[in-house]
This record gives C-alpha cells, structure tokens and sequence, in this order.
C-alpha cells in the first residue's frame, strides 16, 4: 500500500520565501512580526498567555501566510489554538551563504549521514534546552527542492523528539554571513542563559533564536478527552489498571462467510459486522468533511459529543484456519494510506494468521480510508481545509481504540455464534499494522487500554519531514502543484501543518507510546519493523521514532555498503540479550535490488521499492507473534543482518 500520496500532497504546501506582508529586507533572518522565518520562533510567531500551559500562544496572522492559486490563504485558527510548536517539525532558517550543497558539505554542519557530529566542540549548528544548556541530537540539510539559491533553505531536524512544554534554542555560530542588526535585541534571559551554560560565545553567534514546543495539553488533550468520554459511557473509567469493566460497544454481526480450502486455503469465516463510536464531529454520524465540536472557543477547549452523536462503524475479521484445531488470538489490523479494513485480505496477513493462528479484525481508518479521499483533493488544492482532514483522523483513532475493546471484552466478539470456539475470549488482544496504519498506530498505542504489545512495520513519524521523501508525493502532485505551484515555499508550509497533524500522528505521542503512558493509561512495548531503503516510508525517520520512544536496536541492523551512515542508527541504544523484553527496532534488507537511498529531502525512485518485504517474510512473521505473543523479541536471523525473503540483485516482486 502506497503510504504517503496523500498526506505528502495534503502537508505539502508553499514553501518558503518571507509573507506577502513583509519585505525580503525586512525579513532578515532576525525574527520579527509578520516574518514567518526562522520557523518556528517565539519572538515573531507567539504572544503571552498566562491561561496556556506554556505561557505562550501561537499568533499567526493569515495575512502572513502564502496562498493557493485562487488567492486564498492559509487559515490560522486551528493553529493559533497551539500553545507551542511540534516537538518535530523542521526547523526553518534562510541562510545567504549556503547555496549549494558545496556550500553547505564546506559548513561543517552536521549532516543526515554522520549525527554524531553534533557533539562536536566546533559545530556550528546547535538546538539547546532553554534550561539546562544542553545540546540535543540534530542534523540539518539544504533544501533540494528549492527551484533558485533565494529560497533555498536550511532545514534543521531534530534527531529525538523534545520534549512537550520545553523551550529550545536554535544556534547558528562560526558562519561567514554577515550577523543581522539588531539579533542581539531578539535574545531574553533564557537565550542568553542558554548559550552561556553551553559555553557559547555571544559575539560568534550568527543567528540564535527561541521556539517553545508545545504542551501535552495541546498535543494530545483533544484524543485524550475523546478517549476518556467514550469508554466512560460504556462503564469503564479505569483504563490504566487493566481490568475490563462495563459494556462492551454496541455491535451487530452482520455477515458469516465460510471458505472451503479451495475458496481459500488459509481463512477459514469471515465475519463483518457494525459498532457503535461516539461521534465528537459537528456533522451527524461523522461523514468526511466534519469537523470537531467544541462546546466553547477557548483555544484550550477540547471536543464535546453533542446529544446522540453516534458513527456506525463497520468491522471485519479474518478466522483463519489454524483456528479450526486451536482458538485463534485476536488482534486488530491497521491498513495503509487511504485503504479500507479489506487489507486483511492481503496475502501475507491471511499468512500471519494462519502461521500463528492469529484472527485479524479491521475498521476503517476514518479520516484515512478510501472514504476520504474527495477530502484529501480538497485538501490539497487549499491546504485551510486540513484541520478538517486531521479532526476526522482523531476520530479514526477513537474507532480504532473501540474496536479494540469490542474484541477484548469477554461480551463482546467472542461471545457471539460466529467466533464461538474459535478465539480466546477474554485472551490479550495484540495491534499489527503497516505503512499509514503503522504512523498512525503510535499514536492509538499510547492510547490504547486493551493491547499492551503493538508491531509498527514500514513506520516513521512526522509527515513534515516524511512526505518529501516519499514516491508517493509524485501521484498528488498533480493536484498539488498547480494550486501552490511554488516549490520554494513548500518545506516551510509542511513544517507549519505539521502542528496540526501531531494531534492525530505519532510524531506528537512519542512521548507516551511506552514507559511513559498519558494519565488512565498503561505502558505499552513496541516492535518496529523497518524495510532497509524504503522508497515510501523514510529510513531516518524510523530512527528518529526509534530514539523518540525508548527502542533498542538489533544490530548488525544492516550489512556494510548498504547505508550512507556512518554510524548507522546513531543514539540507538544495542540490544545485548535475547528475547528481549523492551521495545525494539529491527531493519530488514531486501537487497542490492534496492539502491541507497538519497541524502536529500527527496524520495529513492531507483530499483526495488522494499516497502512490503519485511511483512511477506517468513521470519519477520514469526519474530512479530513472539513478540505479540509475550515472549519478547527474539533474535530470528541468528546474530546476522536481516534478510527478507524477497532478496537479491534484481526485482522481481515487490
């Protein structure tokens, strides 16, 4: 499944160059008001707030932002709720002297493929905590986007998420441009506190500037409260002790399939059926296009249901036929970019759970199925329209959570005549998903009351950053470009957007995926699974995700010559036992049929797509039930680096 078309379109917006309403001389790299660079910052971009947790609230201006070919600019009300920025967006900055990839090599800032650096004595690229000094892992690169040197952009990356709340200060030093008059003007207390503990010389700064990342209250209270709401009205207000309590949703099954062996050799029944989803949208029933209901507008208010609300959601499940000699393990599955539950019909999960005897049951992800698709065009072709686009993801999320405990509840699936004796009822419930259903699912891990064990495979975060890099970008850009047909302008308005998608995506749950859960909430462990080159789904974002929650790594995680990193998966800590208990990252590599991937913000389109080798691999298959299973994660490749079954020089599947 092909994860990144539409979101790559939908953040994919204007990129860079200073707003309509502020003059190139003006907008010199110091920040002021009405200069959207550098992004994000304090000073130009936020205003005081004393009832935001932060004491901050984002103040963008729609004058400010760049338009679509109809003239109609960004809408900032969705955003102006924020108290902060992502914790990992891009970081945006106009620099004169880097033009040109030369230039930037020549810098000696710290590059994608040697993080490392960033510890170095002299680097010249620094993002430090406000408080303590201390320098955070970052790497920045050039805009390859960018169509002339003006709007070519430095892009810095944080390598681990920050954390929600903290302030950071971005340093620029030992650079030949000519330092902006009046930078010093733009530091407070915090700035110069800040270069101070980290032993920084003021007079050989270039640019350093401030940016506050969001509170947990903005990032996440939206999804919380829904949450929390929800399995409140079923009887359940406990969710972090573990005990099922209450109803379960209400449910119908409405449809039983049996397969003869020759209809379908591995899936024995499918079952479909329909759960009810308390609808937090402003249209009845939760249609595409809604929005979320706010009983107030406070920019902290939080979704409301309003009287009778309710979603119909529509289920279906896989019993395969190893549940004919022994009850079968729920788990539920969650599909690909702007797919449907169907997905569970793809091969290798009909494979996984006639292997280890799994019953995979699907929903759609609503805001990301096939259903949303007209959404999606209008989202890109008028990028105001997004809020509208992720606010419906969240209530995905929710239906996902839901279906979760439809199969966990002992009165809910497997109480009824279609699943009778052939699953454990009342047994763990286990999550496994792919692709947008694997970017999506951190976010409804750290949520999720039912599963404790949850396998991301062909995952990343931050579409910001991902979109870019992925083949999928090529399709939607047919729609993409004609409405903001400004390639220089494009990074900036991704990063921008990206606040809203971290309500719905994991790049604003890391934080809670796993030791750390949000409050009502249990710890989860979870297992990534990573296809070496991957052209749809970023490499350096699986690491970024990896350090951001916790992971361990399998390492030898790839064979020399087959990445550009000099320290592959830098600040990953090395698994050293097995079966190991934490959560985990595992590459699995298809081969010389898959080049190296570029080390610019652009996607791999030379040679196999590995996107779906690690699923249709034997081993991988087994490693991801151990794991889900409780028995950790095990080491199936025998000390060696991860090969998938569809390996070697040529393609020949994909």
């Amino acid at each position: 499944m092909r994860l990144h078309g539409v979101l790559v379109a939908l953040a994919v917006v204007p990129m860079l160059a200073a707003p309509a309403a502020a003059s190139a001389k003006k907008c010199d790299g110091v920040p002021r008001r009405g200069c959207l660079l550098p992004f994000p910052n304090d000073v130009a971009l936020t205003r005081h707030d004393r009832t935001s947790a932060t004491g901050v609230r984002v103040a963008l201006r729609r004058a400010w932002m760049p338009a679509n070919n109809k003239g109609v600019r960004i809408a900032v009300s969705e955003l102006n709720r924020s108290d902060g920025f992502s914790p990992g967006e891009p970081i945006i900055v106009h620099v004169p002297s880097l033009r040109t990839r030369a230039d930037f090599r020549a810098s000696g800032i710290v590059p994608i493929t040697d993080m490392a650096r960033y510890r170095r004595p002299a680097q010249k690229l620094l993002l430090l905590d406000e408080r303590t000094g201390r320098r955070q892992l970052v790497w920045g690169e050039l805009d390859a986007n960018a169509t002339s040197a003006a709007s070519r952009n430095l892009i810095i990356h944080p390598g681990r998420n920050l954390v929600p709340g903290r302030r950071y200060v971005v340093v620029l030093r030992r650079l030949p441009d000519r330092r902006p008059r009046g930078l010093a003007a733009t530091w407070d207390r915090g700035v110069r506190r800040a270069l101070l503990r980290a032993r920084i010389r003021p007079s050989r700064v270039y640019l350093a500037w401030r940016f506050t990342v969001a509170s947990t209250r903005s990032l996440n209270g939206r999804l919380l409260r829904m949450r929390d709401d929800a399995f409140a009205q079923l009887g359940d207000r406990n969710l972090a002790d573990r005990r099922i309590q209450g109803r379960p949703p209400r449910f119908a099954v409405t449809g039983v399939t049996d397969f003869t062996v020759a209809q379908n050799p591995l899936v024995a029944r499918k079952v479909t059926g329909t759960f009810d989803v308390p609808c937090y949208m402003t249209r009845p029933g939760c249609p595409p296009g809604g929005r979320l209901h706010y009983s107030s507008r406070r920019p902290d208010a939080l979704p409301t249901q309003q009287r009778g609300n309710v979603q119909r959601a529509t289920f279906t499940c896989n019993i395969p036929r190893a549940a004919l000699s022994a009850p079968s393990h729920l788990a539920l599955y969650g599909h690909g970019l702007l797919g449907s539950q169907t997905e569970i019909d793809a091969k290798n999960v009909e494979q996984m759970g006639q292997e280890h005897d799994f019953t995979f049951c699907a929903t759609d992800w609503y805001g990301f199925s096939s259903a949303d698709v007209p959404t999606a065009i209008s989202t890109l072709q008028d990028l105001s329209r997004l809020s509208t686009f992720v606010d419906r993801q969240l209530q995905g999320v929710l239906a996902q959570l839901l279906l979760g405990r439809l199969a966990a509840h002992p009165r809910g699936l497997a109480s009824t005549q279609a699943f009778a004796g052939l699953v454990v009822a009342g047994g763990p419930v286990s999550w496994d998903s792919n692709s947008q259903g694997a970017i999506m699912g951190g976010t409804t891990t750290a949520l999720a009351p039912d599963w404790r064990r949850a396998v991301l495979g062909a995952t990343g975060i931050d579409y910001a950053v991902l979109l870019q890099r992925s083949t999928d970008f090529d399709t939607y850009a047919a729609i993409l470009d004609p409405a903001y047909p400004d390639k220089g302008q494009q990074t900036l308005l991704l990063s921008i957007v990206q606040m809203l998608w971290d309500r719905a995506e994991t790049d604003g749950w890391t934080h809670f995926a796993t030791t750390r859960p949000p409050p009502n909430t249990p710890s989860h462990t979870i297992l990534m699974h990573v296809a070496v080159g991957d052209h749809q789904v970023a490499n350096v974002q699986a690491d970024v995700e990896a350090r951001s929650i916790g992971a361990s790594i399998y390492r030898p995680s790839v064979a020399p010559g087959r990445t550009t990193d000099r320290r592959p998966s830098y600040g990953v800590p090395t698994i050293r036992r097995f079966p190991f208990r934490g959560s985990a990252v595992v590459w699995w590599d298809g081969g010389p049929q898959t080049p190296l991937v570029p080390i610019t913000n652009t996607p791999p389109r030379v040679g196999a797509d590995p996107h779906s080798f690690p699923r249709k691999t034997v081993a991988a298959r087994a490693q991801k039930a151990t794991f889900l299973l409780g028995g950790g994660v095990v080491d199936v490749c025998r000390g060696q680096p991860c090969r998938t079954d569809i390996y070697g020089p040529r393609s020949s599947a994909s």
